[in-house]
């Protein structure tokens, strides 16, 4: 993991690769917690178990990747 070297914090970097249309509600409303509102955006988020929970739920519709 990348690690900044000011804060110690470990980032990854997550993409939409794949539409929610067609999926349930639940992961509707993970990709709209995680921050997504376009087909192919890139958010940087600060890596922890609340976050990699959310990933795991919607792993076939999102890369990623360490930032």
């Amino acid at each position: 993991m990348a690690e900044t070297p000011k804060t110690g914090a470990h980032y990854v970097k997550i993409t939409l690769v794949k539409s929610g249309i067609g999926y349930s509600k639940q992961h509707k409303a993970t990709l709209k917690a995680l921050g997504f509102h376009h087909l192919h955006e890139t958010l940087v988020k600060e890596d922890n178990p609340a976050l990699r929970g959310m990933l795991a739920l919607v792993n076939h519709l999102i890369t990623i990747e360490e930032a």
